[in-house]
């Protein structure tokens, strides 16, 4: 067995940053812990159960005939920056945060976090697509019915003040997919990560209308459909072969940008006019050239013509009405944010990834903001969010 050499360093606990602003963000993460699948798949799929092994000295989960490894997709937070690389990891190479509710509450109150939405890793993926894509689609159900039992019992159950319930969807039928999301709702869940683009994983398209019955159920249900870039969105993978990651990560906003007018243009969002659409992870500085583009389109060309549109408002006023957006670091876009719609903005903090600010979050954000009303620095750090998923705010706080 070869042993894979890679040197790891867990800082000390940093001292907790002051609160200048009430803050929930709508895109972090949470690595799935190696036991989080124990007595939730029904026994007669006998050890067909996902599970972490060992290979090459390395922890990867094996999820039927998949193995996964780099279970920590990522999730640097608490290490040094000449150690942020995507190599396999091992749990106790992770801050305990990563993996585990209560040093996860504790690193909130370091980072001065209120409230998070917290994206599914590696065994679920981000859209949580992985186990839609199980040859035994029994076992994928289950796997994924295991998955949100462990998040609003384990993860969220534990401080429903502090954590926002976000399920995975099942992929294979809209119809059962639907049933989840109206039993998921009575329990508490108040999103569902969703693939950005479910063609590009050999699902059918948005315009096919495959999916109204999962849409109506999350508008039925005010289940926010979260699109996390990364989580499918095959367009931009034409980059050149040999070109550094980082043109992969500075093109997220570029991701964002396809998915939201791939949406947008399916007539999802026209014919459910009540869902709510949250994008993770793309920032909002592409958002006012796009409202700027459907204008002219429209103001060009009229009134657009497609099969299931059912809105008489323009295409831009619809990415207005029905899209949310998730602030980063657009400092120059905030002045585009009445366009934009000051409404329809959040904040993300993205723990535990190496573009997250943790454990700076709280100056970070209030350095973003620092030129904004105050109304604007509260709908925007934590009043958007509170009202999108309906979470409660402490006491002395409103939306």
């Amino acid at each position: 067995m070869t042993t894979i050499e890679r040197t790891v360093t867990l800082l000390p606990d940093p001292e907790p940053r002051p609160v200048k602003n009430l803050i929930i963000s709508t895109d972090d993460h949470v690595v799935e812990p190696p036991d989080m699948f124990e007595g939730r798949i029904p026994a007669k799929f006998g050890d067909r159960a996902p599970r972490i092994v060992e290979r090459d000295g390395v922890q990867a989960w094996l999820l039927d005939d998949m193995l996964l490894p780099n279970m920590g997709l990522n999730a640097v937070a608490g290490r040094p920056p000449s150690e942020w690389t995507d190599e396999p990891q091992r749990f106790e190479d992770l801050r305990p945060s990563c993996w585990q509710i209560d040093p996860r509450i504790r690193d909130m109150d370091i980072n001065g976090v209120y409230a998070s939405v917290c994206f599914p890793s590696r065994v679920a993926g981000f859209g949580g697509a992985r186990f839609s894509e199980l040859k035994d689609e029994e076992l994928g159900l289950a796997c994924a019915r295991a998955w949100n039992d462990w998040h609003i019992e384990a993860w969220a159950g534990p401080y429903p003040d502090r954590i926002i319930p976000i399920q995975v969807p099942w992929l294979s039928d809209p119809v059962v997919a639907a049933g989840e999301i109206r039993a998921n709702a009575k329990r508490g869940f108040k999103a569902v990560s969703f693939p950005e683009m479910p063609v590009s994983l050999g699902r059918p398209s948005l315009s096919s209308k495959f999916w109204d019955p999962f849409f109506a159920a999350c508008e039925e249900t005010e289940t926010v459909i979260c699109l996390h870039t990364g989580s499918g969105s095959g367009p931009l993978t034409t980059w050149e072969s040999d070109a550094p990651h980082s043109v992969h990560i500075s093109l997220f906003p570029a991701c964002s940008l396809i998915s939201a007018m791939n949406w947008l243009w399916s007539g999802v969002p026209s014919r459910f006019p009540n869902l709510r659409i949250m994008m993770a992870e793309g920032g909002i500085g592409w958002v006012p050239m796009m409202l700027d583009r459907l204008d002219y389109m429209t103001d060009h060309a009229g009134l657009v013509n497609v099969d299931g549109w059912k809105d008489t408002i323009k295409p831009s006023e619809v990415l207005q009405r029905n899209f949310y957006h998730a602030l980063f670091s657009d400092a120059n876009t905030l002045g585009a944010r009445h366009r934009i719609g000051i409404e329809h903005i959040t904040v993300e903090v993205d723990f535990p990834h190496a573009d997250g600010t943790w454990p700076n979050s709280q100056p970070h954000f209030d350095e973003l903001l620092r030129d904004l009303p105050a109304d604007e620095r509260n709908l925007i750090s934590y009043g958007n969010a509170a009202r999108l998923f309906r979470h409660p705010l402490p006491a002395g706080y409103s939306v």
